[in-house]
């Protein structure tokens, strides 16, 4: 089934838009509500299209929650009358005023998705109602090239990334239905939000309006064209940035193809943001970025940063690495064509060909963290690979990462001396472990795990072991290698060389906190 462009979203009226929130609110129309109404069973189906376990948890429900889930969430048309008795403020006229919903003889059919949305975030536990264009298992085909995506796990994971710090000024670059905004605004005063997709622009108007949240100025534009000479505090983009085959075959989604060849489009966001941060400025986004011709993908990225007219502060963490025929899979997957057919085959011989021409041998996918020193000089340079497994984070990585760049920004004022002069405490949420040998007193491998941030796992020697478990805001960090070293009967001084520059590191990783 070859899809067709979606109809054009009206420009949505603020007054329709607070009644219809006021429906919501008033039906209990939210995720916590909805997921005890059919079950997590038949929420989780949803997730991965399966509609059937939902419908028939909730079968012969004609309550006003039931009738708005099967509505918005299963995009399943309902009889105008429920509609109107579920919605008694906007009812049924006003989906159709705002673009959400049309009526038709069989009953009133949803034109776009509108769904519940739960957060977590420094501010506390929150939601949101998030309109967006119907997806494939609505559409029961491929997707429109025009379509406006709903939150998925690519853009929760970048609110969460989020810096949670209060700022003035912020912008979203390819906004799409407006998720980035929303969040910017929990901490940032006022938000520049832009989007290629007039489309997109409505949705996240609509999205805001709906959310009752002001303070977004929203853009038409690619890139920074819409924002030329302007500067700002924040900056978070989940740009189109899935690497796409320039061919007539293959679709052109806007939400996630921006149109250039290979990664180009994220070298040019890293190339170009620097000159739209202030002094300070913070820059986050998501991308993917190509190892080509031998060359590492974090080595290419760490290019991209250093080309940039304005020296850079960099923090670049790699999450998953794809080899080419796993990458083209999941994106031909991710716009509706049903593997194993003849469409499903031609798409992934665009794309291996179009890797083929450019020596692609992997792709990663990450986090790009930019920020602007306040001096001319910039003092991080990190590139880096994380393990799959996260530790448990509420409300995501924005904390910290605010908090590790504040750690650097300390350590960076610290000579060894100074470091040596401090005192340093034990993150709580930082674990040990010793395996041993069987038999063995002494313990073959020490690990320190981080239950929060990303999760990680080190290994240890026992100098810094003993160093880390003794950290307890009570003596100065040289004391305790000083008391260490006595102990083991090494030298104190190379003892000092080779444990400072591993405190540091601990420090920033948010093993050690400085006191």
């Amino acid at each position: 089934m070859e899809a067709v462009p979606a109809l054009p979203l009206p420009e949505p009226d603020a007054a329709l838009c607070a009644a219809l929130a006021d429906d919501l609110r008033d039906a209990g129309f939210h995720a916590a509500t909805i997921r005890a109404l059919w079950g997590p069973t038949a929420d989780d189906a949803i997730v991965r299209g399966l509609r059937f376990p939902a419908l028939a948890a909730i079968q012969g429900d004609d309550g006003g929650l039931a009738v708005l889930a099967r509505l918005f969430v299963l995009a399943m048309p309902q009889p105008p009358s429920r509609v109107d008795a579920a919605l008694p403020r906007s009812r049924a006229e006003g989906l159709v005023r705002l673009g959400l919903a049309e009526g038709r003889e069989d009953g009133i059919h949803p034109l776009a998705l509108l769904r519940p949305q739960s957060f977590a975030d420094a501010h506390g536990d929150g939601g949101w109602w998030i309109a967006s264009d119907l997806d494939e298992a609505a559409l029961g085909g491929p997707l429109p090239e025009d379509h406006v995506l709903g939150v998925g796990g690519a853009s929760l994971t970048l609110a969460g990334l989020q810096l949670p710090t209060p700022a003035h000024r912020g912008l979203d670059i390819g906004t799409g239905c407006g998720i980035q905004a929303l969040r910017a605004r929990r901490d940032v005063d006022e938000v520049v939000a832009t989007d290629v997709s007039r489309r997109a622009l409505r949705f996240a108007r609509l999205n805001a309006l709906l959310n009752a949240v002001d303070g977004i100025d929203l853009r038409e534009g690619s890139l920074f064209d819409p924002v030329r000479g302007e500067t700002f505090d924040r900056i978070a983009s989940n740009p189109p940035f899935v690497i796409t085959p320039r061919a007539a075959e293959v679709p052109a989604y806007e939400y996630r193809d921006g149109g250039m060849i290979g990664d180009d489009l994220v070298a040019a966001f890293v190339r170009q943001v620097g000159e739209h941060l202030e002094p300070d400025g913070v820059a986050q986004l998501l991308g993917n970025w190509e190892t080509r011709s031998g060359v590492d993908g974090l080595d290419r990225v760490r290019e991209w940063v250093a080309s940039s007219p304005v020296s850079l502060d960099a923090w670049v963490v790699e999450r998953e690495r794809l080899e080419p025929l796993a990458y083209a899979e999941l994106w031909i997957r991710d716009g509706g064509t049903v593997p194993g057919s003849p469409a499903f085959a031609r798409l992934a011989s665009a794309w291996l060909q179009d890797f083929a021409d450019r020596d692609v041998s992997a792709v990663g996918f990450g986090y790009i963290l930019l920020r602007r020193p306040a001096d001319a000089a910039p003092t991080l340079s990190r590139y880096e690979r994380v393990g799959e497994s996260l530790g448990a984070t509420p409300g995501g990585l924005g904390r910290h990462l605010a908090d590790a760049l504040a750690a650097h920004d300390r350590l960076a004022a610290l000579d060894d001396s100074g470091l040596a002069a401090s005192t340093l405490l034990v993150s709580p949420d930082v674990t040990e472990a010793r395996h041993h040998l069987p038999g063995s007193d002494a313990p073959s491998v020490i690990e320190l795990r981080q239950g929060g941030g990303f999760g990680r796992t080190l290994e240890v020697d026992p100098a810094l072991a003993a160093l880390v478990g003794a950290c307890d805001g009570d003596l100065a960090v040289g004391a305790l290698i000083d008391a260490i070293a006595e102990l083991l009967e090494v030298d104190a001084t190379a003892l000092r060389d080779d444990l400072l520059p591993r405190v540091r590191e601990l420090a920033f990783t948010g093993f050690l906190l400085l006191d």
